[in-house]
């Protein structure tokens, strides 16, 4: 009778999560030598050998580094702290959204125009209540659709942006005036 198949047992990387294989492929096969070396020395001996080498270079550099650095004093550092970085999946970086209202004004079918409005929610406004005051204002048709980049967006049906930034402000003094911003010939203007 026929043996049953054992499960494989993969190693992950404890830095990128990747299996300890496929982290030279991954987006931080630097950050992932220390550990690998640690825990995997049998998957990249190139890797031992490699660190042998930096280390007597590297002792050499942390001396002259740190006669220089004692000179300024542990507390009289000029660099600020910076905060920690979100790591999305795959290793990318996740940017912090800078809080700003951009409004874009596109033509179609050659006189018509759709005035487009982003970032509102960054300020904690509800889309749909805002594209119903907006509707209401202009007497236009406005809807929340989804843009290019996937983030909800306000259309409104016309040319509105004349009075848009005095409404926006009026109607929501969270929203600065100089967080506002038109995009005209695909440059970003501010609004003030």
């Amino acid at each position: 009778m026929a043996e049953k198949p054992q499960p494989v047992h993969v190693l992950y990387c404890g830095v990128c999560g990747l299996p300890a294989e496929y982290c030279e492929f991954g987006p931080d096969f630097e950050k992932c030598k220390p550990w690998l070396i640690q825990n995997a020395p049998q998957l990249y001996p190139d890797l031992i050998q490699e660190s042998n080498s930096k280390d007597v270079d590297g002792v050499s550099d942390q001396l002259q580094s740190s006669s220089i650095a004692d000179a300024t004093g542990p507390s009289g550092s000029s660099a600020p702290k910076q905060e920690p970085v979100k790591r999305l999946p795959g290793g990318k970086i996740k940017k912090k959204e800078k809080q700003e209202v951009i409004i874009e004004k596109v033509t179609r079918n050659k006189r018509k125009s759709i005035t487009t409005i982003k970032g509102l929610d960054l300020f904690g406004i509800k889309l749909s209540d805002a594209s119903k005051k907006l509707g209401k204002k202009f007497a236009t048709g406005a809807s929340v659709v989804k843009g290019p980049t996937e983030k909800d967006q306000i259309d409104v049906q016309g040319d509105i942006a004349y009075d848009i930034v005095e409404f926006i402000t009026d109607t929501w003094p969270d929203v600065p005036e100089t967080a506002i911003y038109f995009i005209e010939d695909g440059k970003k203007v501010p609004a003030v």
